[in-house]
């Protein structure tokens, strides 16, 4: 993973680092701090604000170099807005808008003074982890491959940002504070690195091996190999790789966190894990086929929400099933008009082999169902180009058989700001699936394709509470954000980690 930033909690009274961060309200209403600078500088940021005509709005800055006799060479004032109203979404954005602004000039430290008045919902180290976690999220990128540095970037890598200190009323607090959130941030970060590495680094192999680093946070890890899942009849998921030299594997993650209650039903969250995807015999345009390094986006979320809440020791039992593939062309491969039959016993007629991340989902959802029994089951995976089409790179399209997961999602989704909008599921879409030689076909034609994809997946759900996230537009180079500038986004894990913790974790007792 790229170098972690390093974040530590200071009292206020700490003297700053040579670099510094203070905050301005609307109309630069400056904090206690910021006004003790301001007036041992005679009037530097006062001075500044009006000569800039500079309002203190959110997320905007303001840089003064060497302000006099405080002791700082960069003087950086990031404005809150309307302070009072800035919710936990506004401060992650607010956070990686000032590493932005850090970042701007070369400096290995900085000290960022968080005198900002709490609210009815958070606490002054509440708004500092959380401005904190923006912060973390912001300084990730991705440039382990590139060997040829230009000099920014060997600058950048010498002199670069490495440690923020943050200056605080109550630092313990802070520090306490920001933990969970930190957990939360390296599971975005992991689900990011995995998206990001190159198909030829990350085989399904690979990808399942990568769930064992999560052994060390407790979590239970067991891999499935391709005699296991023939054992288990997993036609569905084995015949998408067989055209690959690549073995296929499946992954299965258990966290055991619910306190006192180790028999309480597991939430399960499955993706799917297509390392790279040619279409296979129905292949692919030319044309940025090299993005299908993405494919395995939804597996990666799931990876990286289990990380987080492990990491964080979350209060609830979940369980995370990633199917690990690669979709080739070969004498071997798949063929229209092949039949093939799922753990479950149907059978499906593959109709476009590049309708793949269906038939390897189709087979793990039902494993989750038959082995863990869940109360609740999420997938995620970039299903189809058609929800991009429909929803644009802005927003997850969430198909539920179950109106209140679908709304627990949603307002998980307001807070953390990953957005979903709720498709339909209808019976015209499941007749669409409908085959002429088997119990169904992997492809419902041109019109409504992530519909009718959703409506395949739902033949293998039974009675459980059921979502599906077609994320194909939000998990590789979705909307680029202030706190995410990489291609990989991470998306989904701080989504399903506050799914959890608002509606799902048991409250200690």
């Amino acid at each position: 993973m790229s170098d972690r930033l390093d974040i530590s909690f200071v009292t206020l009274a700490t003297d700053p680092e040579a670099a510094a961060v203070v905050f301005a309200g609307e109309g630069v209403e400056l904090g206690s701090k910021a006004r003790d600078f301001d007036s041992k500088s005679a009037g530097a940021i006062s001075k500044a604000a009006a000569a800039a005509d500079y309002k203190g709005k959110l997320k905007s800055t303001l840089e003064i170099l060497a302000p006099a006799k405080i002791g700082i060479d960069r003087l950086i004032v990031a404005g809150t807005g309307k302070g009072s109203t800035l919710s936990e979404l506004q401060l992650i954005e607010l956070g990686g808008a000032v590493v932005a602004a850090i970042q701007a000039r070369k400096g290995s430290t900085a000290s960022i003074i968080v005198d900002i008045d709490g609210t009815e919902d958070l606490k002054p180290e509440d708004i500092a982890a959380t401005i904190a976690q923006g912060a973390y999220l912001r300084h990730y990128n991705f440039k382990k491959y590139q060997t040829k540095k230009s000099a920014d970037d060997a600058a950048s890598e010498k002199d670069g940002l490495k440690k923020l200190v943050f200056h605080v009323a109550h630092p313990d607090k802070a520090k306490a504070a920001f933990q969970p959130l930190k957990a939360v941030a390296n599971g975005v970060n992991l689900a990011r690195e995995l998206v990001n590495e190159p198909p030829n680094i990350l085989g399904p192999v690979e990808l399942a091996e990568k769930t064992k680093t999560l052994e060390k946070l407790g979590v239970s890890v067991e891999i499935l190999d391709v005699k296991d899942m023939e054992k288990l009849g997993m036609g569905s998921l084995l015949c998408v790789g067989q055209g690959s030299v690549r073995p296929s594997r499946m992954a299965i993650m258990v966290w055991n966190g619910a306190k006192g209650s180790k028999k309480q039903k597991p939430i399960c969250f499955v993706g799917k894990g297509v390392i790279f995807d040619t279409g296979g015999i129905s292949i692919k345009p030319a044309a940025g086929m090299e993005d299908m390094k993405g494919d395995m986006g939804g597996a990666a979320a799931v990876v990286g929400v289990m990380h987080a809440l492990a990491e964080r020791k979350a209060n609830v039992n979940a369980v995370g099933l990633i199917g690990c593939v690669e979709n080739m062309p070969s004498g071997s491969a798949v063929r229209p008009g092949d039949i093939v039959t799922s753990m479950s016993g149907q059978t499906i007629e593959i109709i476009n082999t590049d309708a793949e991340g269906r038939l390897v989902l189709a087979d793990v959802l039902w494993y989750a169902q038959e082995k863990f029994k869940p109360k609740l089951v999420i997938n995620l995976a970039t299903l189809t180009g058609a929800i991009m089409i429909a929803l644009g790179k802005e927003f997850a399209g969430m198909f539920a058989n179950d109106d209140k997961l679908a709304e627990e999602l949603a307002a998980a989704s307001r807070v953390t700001g990953e957005k979903v909008w709720r498709m339909p599921l209808d019976k015209a879409f499941d007749k669409a699936m409908d085959s002429r030689f088997a119990d169904m076909k992997n492809a419902g034609g041109r019109w409504g394709g992530s519909c009718t994809a959703a409506a395949f997946l739902q033949r293998f759900i039974k009675d459980t509470p059921w979502c599906h996230l077609d994320v194909a537009g939000t998990a590789m180079d979705g909307a680029k954000t202030d706190f995410n500038t990489s291609w990989g986004s991470g998306w989904g894990v701080r989504l399903l980690d506050r799914f959890v913790a608002d509606h799902h974790e048991k409250n200690e007792k």
